[in-house]
């Protein structure tokens, strides 16, 4: 179950803890390894638990919050399972946000429960989704401004009421949101260190 913990807190949760190294588990053991750029043997070996152990990465900058209000279910633990963004509550029809400017990447319906969804990414791998939509204000490929309105709060998909689930990705990992990437700045070093 540690296993699964890791790779979700590291943005590649495989479902249900269970404490099993199932398929699921497997292939998300593999991604991880992928993402890590070690060896994707599927072996949870000395390389893979040291990345593991290590700081899930962070958002590289701020990014605004998409929805007026507060945080209805966090990034982290529900239950068994791993909720890989945040949630908002807020009414039907209030307008979503863009979160920080870049090129929209995909807007329709998704399946696997998100209903309408807006993908936007921003460069440096970073993408973020926004779904349950219940209407859609941009198209594939279209450049968006931060603040810039993409959709309305709605409750298509599997959601349960009306609300915005919103995640952050890099380079595909699920990320916290609202969680920065630690950056120093030290001269000696050229610049800019991402910790």
């Amino acid at each position: 179950m540690k296993l699964q913990f890791l790779l979700a807190r590291h943005g590649f949760p495989s479902g249900r803890f269970d404490g099993g190294l199932g398929e699921r588990t497997s292939a998300a053991l593999r991604r991880f390894q992928r993402w890590a750029r070690i060896g994707a043997d599927g072996i949870a070996g000395r390389a893979t638990l040291s990345r593991l152990r290590r700081r899930p990465p962070g958002v590289p900058g701020a990014l605004a919050r998409p929805v007026p209000g507060g945080i209805g279910d966090g990034f982290g633990p529900r239950g068994d399972r791993f909720h890989a963004g945040v949630d908002f509550p807020a009414a039907h029809g209030t307008t979503v946000r863009a979160a920080r400017g870049g090129v929209v990447t995909s807007a329709g319906w998704r399946d696997g429960g998100f209903g309408r969804t807006v993908s936007i990414a921003h460069g440096g791998g970073l993408r973020t989704v926004y779904a349950h939509l219940s209407s859609i204000h941009v198209s594939g490929g279209e450049r968006v401004a931060r603040g810039e309105a993409v959709g309305r709060v709605g409750a298509t998909g599997s959601a349960t009421g009306p609300h915005l689930h919103f995640e952050a990705r890099v380079r595909g990992a699920s990320i916290d949101p609202f969680y920065r990437q630690a950056v120093r700045h030290d001269s000696s070093q050229g610049g800019r260190i991402i910790l």
